[in-house]
């Protein structure tokens, strides 16, 4: 690492490098865990979740190059990108480049670097993700109503993961002592959860309308969706927005509805009045006292 720039400037070159390379992005995340010295052996158990957050961003394509046939999706990149970049920045401070961190998601990524724990883990990551989407709401804009309802979707998960792990109660329940157990980003349940592979369409971009893929949406995921996230989604974004010091994060939220890019008047899409018998039991089961 040299010493001759900043931190900032050096994550920037980092980020600049793999921009349009899916599997250097990976790489680049994975080398983020390692820390300065390449000796962060408490660290690496965490690249579990990080990855699969993002392998099924590649996997659908977002994250192709601009160029590609067919081209990646400029907001998710975008997104993608901040992640990489506070990562990058994290570790060149811990290393001893000059600067103040940019951002509040970088100073929790130095908190989680000094105590390495599932709940500072998330807090990093999740701080930078929601950065990224307030960032770029306007790219959001221009990408197709499905995606948008999807963006969306994503949000509210990693969003649960964190409460699974941080806040159990909030998000399960009677269930709470299992919320840690089952929120650990260093085990794969956690990784089911971040990954998306059953909930989102598994290409780039998305040709249909909304509902048609609501309806394909596999049973487990639709009922972890509809039954346990969205009920609880609005003291969800509250106490996200706690938890992260992002205040902003409020107004993705509305009345219990997701508004990221989506119209307030459209909130339909978050209601389904066709689920099975064992849907009202998992709601029963994980309300909250």
């Amino acid at each position: 690492m040299s010493h001759d720039r900043g931190a900032v400037a050096w994550a920037e070159a980092q980020v600049v490098a793999v921009r349009d390379d899916p599997v250097a992005r990976l790489a680049l995340l994975a080398r983020t865990y390692h820390g300065p010295t390449g000796r962060a052996r408490r660290h690496l158990p965490f690249r579990r979740a990080a990855l699969s957050f993002m392998r099924w961003q590649a996997g659908r394509g977002v994250l192709n190059s601009l160029d590609a046939s067919p081209p990646g999706s400029v907001w998710w990149r975008a997104v993608n990108e901040r992640l990489l970049q506070d990562g990058c920045e994290s570790v060149a401070l811990s290393g001893g480049l000059a600067g103040e961190p940019s951002s509040q998601a970088v100073r929790l990524w130095l908190q989680f670097i000094a105590r390495p724990t599932g709940r500072n883990w998330y807090r990093a990551h999740n701080a930078s993700i929601v950065a990224a989407y307030l960032e770029h709401r306007s790219l959001a804009e221009a990408e197709s109503a499905a995606e948008r309802f999807f963006m969306n979707v994503a949000l509210g998960r990693v969003l649960y993961a964190h409460a699974l792990n941080a806040a159990p109660r909030l998000a399960l329940g009677r269930f709470a002592l299992l919320g840690r157990l089952l929120g650990d980003p260093r085990l794969g349940m956690a990784g089911a959860f971040l990954s998306l592979g059953r909930v989102l369409p598994d290409r780039y971009p998305l040709a249909q309308d909304v509902e048609r893929y609501i309806a394909a949406e596999h049973r487990l995921g639709r009922m972890l969706d509809y039954v346990v996230i969205v009920p609880r989604l609005q003291p969800l974004y509250e106490w996200s927005a706690a938890e992260l010091g992002e205040p902003r994060l409020l107004a993705l939220v509305r009345d219990g509805n997701p508004v990221y890019a989506w119209p307030f008047e459209e909130r339909h899409v978050w209601c389904s009045s066709q689920m099975p018998t064992a849907a009202r039991v998992l709601s029963r089961a994980t309300r909250a006292r």
